[in-house]
This record gives C-alpha cells, sequence and structure tokens, in this order.
C-alpha cells in the first residue's frame, strides 16, 4: 500500500460543498469519501480531521485529469510517460496486484486515445527510434489502441471495449520474452521456440487467471488469439470465434505490419492498409480498422504534389486527404519550422508515401502537434 498523507496536512485545499480533490480514508486505507465527493458541512470536515483521516489518492484519476486538460503539444510527453508505466506493469505479470496495477495504468492510456485519436494512431504508425526495443510491450499498446478506436466505430459498448483493451494488452504475456527475442533474431525459429508459439495463448490466459483475472470475455479474447475463422489457426485450429477474439485477432495482424524487425522493415502505411482490407474484404472489423486508420495515418512520412515532403500529423475530410506537418521544401532543402498542409488542395495533394529515413529532418514531435492542431 503507498504511504498515506494525513488530512490535515491538506486539510486547506478542501471546500465544503464542493467536490473533494482527493479521497479519504482511515488508517488502514480504507476508503471513507471518494474523490470527487462533496462535504455537506464544516462540522464534517473537522470530524475526519479529528479521527485523524489520511488522504487517499487515486494517481490515475488525477493522470486521467491531467491529459484532459493538457495543451496539444504536451500529449506527447503525456504518452511517453503512460507508455513507459504500462511497460512496467507488463513486465511485472507475475505481482499478486498485476490485475489492478493494469486497471490503474490502462485508465490513462485510455484517456489520451479518447482525447486525440490522431496522436493515438500516430504512436502505431510512427517508427520509434530503437525498432526492436521492447517489442512486445509496444506491440501489446498498438493492438490496444487500435482496438478502441475500432470498437468505438463498431458501436461497441464500454464493457466490451474494456474487456477487449485488457485483452489487447495482455494476450501475449506469455510469450512476451520470446517476441522481444524474435524482433533482433536473424536465424529461424527453433522447434522450441515454434512450442513456445503455439504454446502462449493458453499459457497468457494461465498467468492471467494466477493473477485472479475473472472477466470470461477478456480470457475467451486471449485463448484464442491465432485462431482463425476458417479454422486454420492454432492452438486448436477452432473456428467459431467471439466477436472480441475476432476484432483482436485483426488489430494484431493490422498493427504488426507496422512494426519492424532485424529481418523486416515495416510496411510503408498505404501498403499496410490495402494489402490488410484486401485480405478480407468482407469483414466488418477489418473495415472498422482500415475506416480509423485511413490510407495515410498520423505517424507516416509523405511526398506531396508540390514536392514538398513531410509527416502526416492528422486525417483529413477523406481517407486519402490528411493534415501533413511539412519538413522540407520542394528542392528538398530542410525547414526551420514545420508547415501545415491541408492535402484536400489539388497542389498538396499526397504524391508518395516514403520511408521514415528519406526526410533527414528531425524536429521534435510537440513542434509538430503544435503546427497541425486544430
Amino acid at each position: 500500500m503507498e504511504a498515506l498523507q494525513p488530512l490535515s496536512s491538506q486539510a486547506h485545499a478542501v471546500r465544503v460543498g464542493e467536490p473533494l480533490p482527493f479521497g479519504i480514508c482511515d488508517a488502514e486505507g480504507r476508503l471513507l469519501l471518494a474523490r470527487g465527493q462533496v462535504l455537506q458541512s464544516q462540522g464534517q470536515l473537522e470530524g475526519l480531521l479529528d479521527r485523524g483521516a489520511f488522504i487517499h489518492r487515486d494517481h490515475a484519476a488525477e493522470a486521467v485529469d491531467r491529459i484532459r486538460a493538457a495543451r496539444p503539444q504536451e500529449l506527447p510527453r503525456l504518452w511517453s510517460e503512460s507508455a513507459q508505466q504500462l511497460g512496467r506493469v507488463l513486465k511485472a505479470q507475475l505481482d499478486p496486484h498485476f490485475e489492478a496495477s493494469l486497471e490503474r495504468a490502462a485508465r490513462p492510456v485510455v484517456a489520451l486515445v479518447q482525447r486525440d485519436p490522431d496522436m493515438a494512431i500516430l504512436q502505431v504508425v510512427q517508427p520509434p527510434d530503437t525498432p526492436v526495443s521492447n517489442y512486445a510491450n509496444r506491440h501489446a499498446l498498438h493492438s490496444a489502441i487500435a482496438g478502441q478506436l475500432a470498437a468505438q466505430r463498431l458501436g461497441w459498448g464500454d464493457d466490451a471495449g474494456k474487456s477487449l483493451f485488457r485483452a489487447a494488452l495482455t494476450m501475449n504475456l506469455g510469450m512476451a520474452e520470446l517476441q522481444n527475442r524474435l524482433a533482433a533474431q536473424v536465424t529461424p525459429l527453433t522447434a522450441l521456440q515454434r512450442q513456445q508459439l503455439h504454446e502462449h495463448p493458453q499459457r497468457s490466459v494461465e498467468i492471467l487467471q494466477a493473477a485472479g483475472v475473472n472477466d470470461p470475455h477478456w480470457l475467451q479474447a486471449v485463448a484464442p488469439d491465432h485462431e482463425r475463422p476458417d479454422g486454420k489457426g492454432y492452438p486448436r485450429g477452432q473456428g467459431d470465434l467471439g466477436e472480441l477474439a475476432l476484432l483482436l485477432n485483426r488489430v494484431d495482424a493490422f498493427t504488426a505490419r507496422f512494426s519492424a524487425r532485424v529481418i523486416r522493415q515495416a510496411m510503408p502505411a498505404d501498403a499496410a492498409v490495402r494489402q490488410f482490407f484486401a485480405a478480407d474484404p468482407k469483414s466488418p472489423h477489418a473495415a472498422a480498422i482500415v475506416k480509423e486508420f485511413g490510407l495515410y495515418p498520423p505517424g507516416c512520412s509523405v511526398r506531396l504534389k508540390s514536392g514538398e515532403a513531410g509527416i502526416v500529423m492528422r486525417r483529413g475530410a477523406t481517407a486519402t486527404t490528411p493534415v501533413v506537418a511539412v519538413l522540407t521544401t520542394r528542392n528538398g532543402d530542410p525547414l526551420m519550422q514545420p508547415v501545415k498542409r491541408d492535402t484536400q488542395q489539388a497542389e498538396n495533394a499526397v504524391a508518395a508515401v516514403l520511408p521514415a529515413a528519406a526526410i533527414k529532418v528531425r524536429l521534435p514531435v510537440e513542434k509538430l502537434v503544435a503546427c497541425c492542431a486544430h
């Protein structure tokens, strides 16, 4: 349990008749009043002080408040902080408090997706500085982001969306170390590695159950992680999958296309989207993902018909008309400050997707965000 702070040290922050800025608990950490509840009288406050009450801080809720109040250019830092915290929780998968810790770490990430979906998509598409580092955690986060956006587009309720988000984060717990190793491996899979891949869905379920997870929808989405509707998947070759498992299967396959390994480059964004949809054009889940990301999703590098080059920062009115932060002139000269381009204008239409390395200019993402903010 986190160290408790006496209420008396922060009594000045409490106003009768106004929502509490923090929870209030007893010496054992049992919650007496939740954050946001209202004290009805000065006597009620004095009673809490007399009994030696303590502050109960909900750090996840405070993080969500910061995200909702943040300026657009502050969101990249908040994404980085939230992703790091989530990674620490996923690494400590055998912690007896894993489920509660994951719940706390997931809430700010969900808030970031809801606050700015374009910035969320950018996390998936834009290549990291070290492509194969922490591959397992990054792929889990990317799958959860894509799943959250697709579930919202499909009109799923909060409960289903929550189960899907947590299933995406934890579907590969049973092979996290192996995933990281394979991302940097240049030799073929060994027999043991193939066996571990085959067994990891059930291993992931066992880890979650040992951590006290009993949400049947969460577990039922993780168990058939690599099954296929045609029955050609693994580990059991079953084809009758639930809706959560079907969408999880799709976001897993889709987001993997944007992740590089030592032996393969990330796919160009437009090719990744087209190929993914062509593989299953009748799937409502695939259609929802493609509609959310568009043909030129935030995070991909593009050259415009004007000759300028830059990075897509926001989706536009259509799947082919994003908002771009231009970084080089038509002659290829670097710009000191990014320039916003709306590709709905014919002269600024997207001409091609570029490898990220093709644009040599490196400006802080905060500048790009501020340039293209609404």
